[in-house]
């Protein structure tokens, strides 16, 4: 039996909170219309809805943080 060690992601880049909230839009802007397309029967790939969502929730929750952070900072 192999066994896997779970490895934590990096992050690439620093982003600021107004960046993270422009990317949040951006992304909850895709899932409505995957979400449409999905309805309409052209949406290739369904698993587009699940990976958009959990990027939706890794974004508000980098903005959670980032807002506890400047909170603490003052």
């Amino acid at each position: 039996m192999a066994t896997t060690k779970k490895t934590t992601k990096k992050a690439e880049e620093v982003k600021t909170l107004e960046q993270l909230r422009e990317e949040l839009v951006a992304k909850r802007t895709d899932l409505i219309e995957a979400r449409r397309g999905h309805a309409a029967g052209e949406l290739a790939n369904p698993r587009v809805l699940t990976s958009t969502k959990k990027e939706i929730a890794r974004l508000l929750t980098a903005i959670r943080a980032a807002e506890i952070a400047e909170k603490e900072s003052k």
